[in-house]
């Protein structure tokens, strides 16, 4: 059996030390000089406390919003005309509501501070609590107003949404600052590890701190032996109690599997400790996953992303219901905005490229003029100074922008004509960038998977960073897009675009 070296989270494999010979029977810890000092075993306390807080917050929030929607819907359905039986009704609704988040496991700590998960959770509650009602109405053949429900029941789950997106936010500001984090041992080979620990790191909102790694000593591994069997688990039980840890991400080691993983479960769960495995997949939105048990097996099932079919005609109805809504809402703003583009420079309105959407159909998008009539004969001339990414050219005072076209530029107010473009059904409210012929002629094979679907007004990319991304990070984008989207990411991300384009961060 494998035995393992311990090394602090925050070096990497490349800097440990070599570990000491001798008994190879013994568990070795090595650990770099210079690394901060282990927590004492308080620390699991910490990690209890604000738990506890975050539990109290969600059930005070969750019992506000059922008095909330009660009370709202009392009053806009029945005025001053209320009987005793719906003010008993209104005061059983909160209770209901908090049991319906409970058994929605909407108080479950490990979704405490993760976003989605406690999203779906008061929203699967709401569901939940109208088919309750529905069903307890029918079978009691009691009268309850259809009004009140409607009423109730929303109002009840939209308090509820935005009392989660409240303690979602102060707990992601004390992740940033260090605090409310679950320490975590991570455990595997060299490079496995190292790309769980950059994935862990990389998103500290999620509350996961790396404080140890736990790795297989050498290259070569010795043959298992039968009076060494446990060893393995004994090595990271030890490493849970040394670092006070929390967490334990096991990535996708053969050494921990099938029996052994589950002897350490069991061994976890005496502790507290939660055990969580990577199975090495990357760039999979959740809902794609899912486990189905087999023969007693926990099989992991990837879905087929979603390129044809149902869930794209409901994308395409709703791009050109929204599209033309919005087309309507800044009319005002699209008329004076081509007033004052044809007053302060010479040329045409509108500028129009030749982009390629889905399925490498080309097309022309349109946008607000920026620039003067002769700026493409004068783009050799500045090739030297290009900002952009290495595929892209860009730069971020560009002498050929006119004076209107920066402030166009810095709220995004010259791609507003690309709602004509959606509601051509060239382009989609959401998407990735559109590409130029160009930089198609320049993808590889995986990359043109980004054209399965429609390019976007606004995407990942727009929330993300801009013109300020590498051409690598915007194609990652645009690949996890595609093969992820959904309805509700769309959303999620025309929510994300107003705040981005407010801020005007990498709008050049």
């Amino acid at each position: 059996m494998t035995e393992f070296v311990m090394s602090e989270g925050l070096a990497e494999p490349a800097d440990l030390r070599p570990a000491p010979s001798g008994d190879r029977r013994r568990p070795v810890w090595v650990v770099p000089d210079a690394v901060p000092a282990v927590l004492p075993r308080s620390a699991r306390h910490t990690e209890a406390r604000w738990v506890a807080k975050y539990r109290r917050a969600s059930l005070a929030a969750d019992l506000g919003a059922g008095m909330i929607g009660a009370s709202l819907a009392l009053v806009a359905r029945f005025g001053a005309q209320i009987n005793l039986g719906y003010v008993v009704l209104g005061v059983l609704l909160p209770v209901a509501w908090v049991a319906c988040v409970a058994l929605q496991r909407g108080y479950e700590t490990r979704y405490f501070g993760t976003g989605p998960e406690e999203f779906r959770s008061v929203i699967r509650a709401a569901v939940a609590l109208t088919a309750i009602v529905a069903i307890s109405s029918y079978a009691t053949k009691s009268e309850v107003a259809r009004g009140f429900v409607v009423l109730a029941v929303p109002m009840t789950c939209a308090a509820a949404m935005f009392g989660r997106w409240m303690l979602h936010r102060q707990i992601s500001w004390r992740r940033f600052a260090g605090r409310c984090m679950r320490r975590v041992l991570v455990v595997g080979r060299n490079d496995q590890v190292t790309t769980l620990k950059r994935h862990l790191e990389e998103r500290p909102a999620d509350g996961y701190v790396v404080v140890a790694s736990c790795l297989p000593r050498g290259d070569v591994f010795e043959e298992p032996e039968p009076e060494r069997l446990g060893r393995t688990e004994m090595d990271i039980l030890a490493a849970v109690d040394q670092y006070t840890v929390e967490v334990v991400a096991v990535a996708a080691d053969p050494e921990l599997a099938g029996h052994t993983l589950r002897k350490l479960s069991w061994a976890l769960e005496q502790r507290g400790v939660e055990l969580i495995v990577s199975p090495g997949i990357v760039e999979v939105a959740g809902p794609r996953i899912s486990i189905r048990p087999v023969a007693g097996l926990s099989l992991l099932h990837l879905e087929r992303p979603s390129v044809s079919g149902g869930p794209h005609l409901l994308k395409s109805i709703f791009d050109r219901v929204v599209g033309c809504l919005m087309l309507l809402g800044v009319a005002p703003i699209l008329l004076v905005t081509a007033i004052l583009v044809k007053l302060t420079s010479r040329g045409p309105v509108l500028f129009r490229q030749t982009r390629v959407g889905r399925g490498g159909k080309q097309f022309q998008m349109l946008k607000f003029r920026t620039m003067v009539a002769d700026a493409e004969a004068r783009k050799a001339e500045l090739h030297a100074l290009n900002d952009g990414n290495g595929v892209l050219f860009k730069l971020r005072d560009d002498p050929r922008v006119t004076r209107v076209g920066r402030y166009l530029r810095r709220f995004s107010i010259d791609e507003l004509p690309q709602l004509v473009n959606v509601l051509r059904g060239d382009m989609s409210l959401v998407g990735p960038r559109p590409p130029l012929p160009a930089e198609v002629a320049q993808y590889a094979i995986d990359d043109a998977r980004r054209m399965l679907v429609k390019p976007g007004l606004t995407g990942l990319w727009q929330v993300s960073g801009r013109s300020d991304l590498t051409w690598e990070e915007s194609m990652r984008l645009d690949l996890r897009y595609a093969d992820n989207w959904s309805i509700a990411l769309d959303l999620l991300i025309l929510w994300k675009t107003a705040r981005a384009v407010l801020g005007s961060d990498g709008a050049y």
